[in-house]
């Protein structure tokens, strides 16, 4: 059965040619760990994920996209931003909340943009995770260097009453925007009265505890089922596997002590 979509969701207005894009969790080409399959789920809010579904959407057609997200992985950010622009549709963006790091940057894709009240959007640096010996840092800071210059440029492009030093100068320091300081910077183009669609949100919110609890249960299915196999194991246990056996169940043991 085909999960709920519950971190991105695509809809239509009935009898419309507008369609609704909702980015309401991090953005990342990774989804929840699937404890069946013993992989990753694909992602509702990578970019592979919103490529197939903006080819869905008719190039006369109307956007409007939601967002309420903390940001995510820069790479998948950058990609959905552009798949934005490229598309032929007039695309209107609400922030139905927030519209941090790379999703402030996805907001700019649209040609209107309009913040909602209690809305926010946060501009900050790049970061990586970076392991190696010194000549792998140095070269890591000089990439980060070059990737923020690209990223400030999709900033600029829509700015005003900005200067680039002064974006840089507000990225270093990690800087939240009020919608009414997002309008003076040229981030958004209008602060709305509209109210977040609470209901909207509640669902989503109820969809991730099943979600959630769905995981737990997962898990918990496996646990008896190691357990099982270590006890039949045991009966009969050989030279090392002995050893090995009573870790495992030991771990399995404490873990259900810890519940």
């Amino acid at each position: 059965m085909e999960k709920s979509k519950t971190k991105f969701r695509f809809e239509q207005k009935a009898g419309e040619n507008v369609y609704k894009l909702y980015i309401y969790d991090n953005v990342t080409a990774y989804g929840e760990w699937n404890w069946e399959t013993w992989e990753y789920d694909d992602a509702e809010t990578s970019a592979k994920h919103f490529r197939k579904e903006l080819e869905e959407i008719p190039e006369t057609a109307e956007i409007e996209l939601h967002i309420n997200s903390y940001g995510g992985d820069v790479k998948e950010g950058v990609a959905i931003y552009n798949l934005l622009k490229q598309h032929g549709a007039h695309k209107t963006c609400y922030v139905d909340g927030f519209a941090y790091s790379i999703a402030s940057v996805i907001c700019l894709a649209c040609d209107k943009i309009i913040m909602g009240l209690g809305t926010s959007m946060l501009i900050h640096n790049m970061a990586m995770y970076v392991y190696g010996n010194a000549e792998t840092l140095r070269k890591s800071a000089d990439d980060l260097d070059v990737l923020m210059e690209s990223n400030r440029k999709i900033y600029m492009e829509r700015a005003k009453n900005l200067t680039e030093e002064e974006l840089a100068d507000m990225m270093d320091k990690e800087t939240y925007l009020t919608p009414e300081q997002c309008l003076e910077y040229g981030f958004c183009d209008e602060i709305g009265n509209y109210q977040a669609d609470q209901g909207r949100i509640n669902q989503q919110a109820t969809e991730k505890v099943r979600q959630l609890q769905q995981q737990l249960n997962a898990v918990q299915s496996f646990r008896q089922e190691m357990k099982q196999f270590v006890q039949i194991k045991q009966e009969e246990p050989k030279g090392s596997e002995k050893k090995a056996l009573k870790m495992v169940n030991a771990f399995f043991s404490a873990f259900e002590k810890g519940e």
